[in-house]
């Protein structure tokens, strides 16, 4: 069976980071997009061949269907050079419509874990699940004492996705843990990225620091798949089963 298609409206859209925007949209069919955290939608489009094509992104937004069912639908897009996806969303102008289907994808939050501390590790993009997340996080926090810690990787300070919103949110939450990991250049002292946990180096070197245990932790991984593919064997290494390891990759697709 076909799976079916719904339009999506642009609303707005700015940069993050010199190379992603944030896009966001609204259902042009008049239904709300129910979805659960960490989950994706995919767009369809075409090459200029004519063959069919399609990207998925992770849904950025951050809601609540109870107040409001006719929400925005946010995503965050990465450019690649000379890229088809690239071009379409570049090219898209606000009360422009985009052909896209789902939620679909299970890197959610298990309303059976028991677990003491979540450890949400991210590259570029791959942040976008939790940033939906966090307000789930925030009632686990309230209602079992969840502690989180979220290892964001980045190469410079500019290329730093949602920094301030998710450093915002650990100054609210006590048992909320940001910690950005800069690969190539460190933020300059006194800058608005400039905090006691940032780390030089990828998210991987800073994960032996968080010691992770099997006996308390689940841990994501989501984006750059060599990231995900050494905090997958670094967390094994620590004793983690494999269910207590929840992956999704990155590819960038032209």
């Amino acid at each position: 069976m076909a799976t079916a298609h719904f339009p999506l409206k642009l609303v707005s859209h700015r940069m993050l980071a010199p190379a992603v925007g944030h896009y966001v949209f609204q259902r042009d069919d008049g239904q709300p997009l129910d979805f659960i955290p960490g989950q994706f939608i995919q767009v369809h489009f075409e090459y200029a061949d004519g063959t069919p094509a399609k990207r998925s992104y992770s849904l950025a937004t951050i809601h609540d269907h109870t107040l409001d069912p006719g929400e925005a639908v946010e995503i965050a897009v990465s450019y690649v050079h000379g890229g088809s996806a690239t071009a379409l969303f570049q090219d898209l102008p606000v009360g422009g419509t985009l052909s896209v289907s789902g939620p679909y994808g299970r890197f959610c939050l298990m309303p059976a874990d028991s677990n003491r501390r979540y450890l949400l590790i991210a590259t570029g993009t791959g942040v976008t699940p939790y940033r939906s997340m966090l307000p789930q996080l925030e009632t686990l926090m309230r209602q079992r004492g969840v502690e989180v810690v979220l290892l964001l990787g980045a190469r410079t300070p500019a290329e730093l996705l949602y920094g301030d919103e998710f450093r915002a949110f650990a100054n609210t939450h006590p048992g909320f843990r940001f910690v950005p990991c800069f690969s190539r250049e460190m933020p300059a002292e006194g800058s608005a990225h400039a905090h006691p946990d940032v780390r030089q180096g990828y998210v991987q070197d800073a994960l032996p620091e968080f010691a992770p245990q099997a006996a308390t932790d689940i841990a994501y991984l989501c984006g750059n798949p060599n990231m995900v593919d050494a905090c997958f064997e670094a967390l094994k290494g620590f004793g983690l089963g494999v269910p207590q390891i929840r992956r999704e990759k990155y590819v960038s697709s032209k």
